[in-house]
């Protein structure tokens, strides 16, 4: 059996993996040869891809995944512990966008708050930064990517994002 796949030559791995999945629909030949041609998918228009990796990497590391953490000695709340200064300063990014919507302190015990806050901050303060910067500033604050005291955070988020 031959497959002609021409430019798509370098798709042939993919193939073998698609087979059956409907991606690909063989288009016999007379001479026995069968024809692959890939099937275009259109794309889904999404507001917000979610990172999910760095975010529940973030969350197993600050809280080993519990809602109900609390860091009594920095007033770090829920599952991202996240202290009243980011609460403060994600309700300043709002007011500065011209939006109603305010955060209370007591929303840091809710895990979809929490993860309000979070992807409001970082959309604000970091819409292209790396993984890594992003972990390290949400460790160390405003300068944290520059800190050497925030790299063994962020090995250590990078650790949960592998298992994602």
């Amino acid at each position: 059996m031959m497959f002609t796949l021409g430019k798509f030559s370098s798709l042939i791995p993919m193939f073998f993996l698609l087979w059956g999945t409907g991606y690909f629909a063989p288009d016999p030949k007379p001479e026995g040869e069968i024809r692959i041609e890939p099937v275009y998918i259109e794309p889904i228009q999404v507001e917000h891809i979610e990172p999910i990796c760095i975010t529940n990497a973030l969350i197993q590391v600050e809280s080993a995944g519990k809602d109900s953490a609390y860091n009594a000695s920095e007033d770090a709340v829920g599952c991202l512990q996240i202290r009243p200064i980011m609460v403060r300063e994600v309700n300043r990014i709002l007011r500065k966008q011209g939006k109603e919507r305010r955060f209370e302190l007591e929303d840091r015990w809710d895990r979809q708050l929490s993860l309000e806050m979070f992807h409001i901050w970082r959309e604000y303060h970091h819409p292209n930064s790396t993984d890594e910067v992003v972990s390290r500033n949400w460790n160390g604050g405003p300068k944290g990517y520059k800190k050497e005291s925030t790299l063994k955070y962020w090995r250590k988020v990078k650790g949960h994002m592998t298992s994602y």
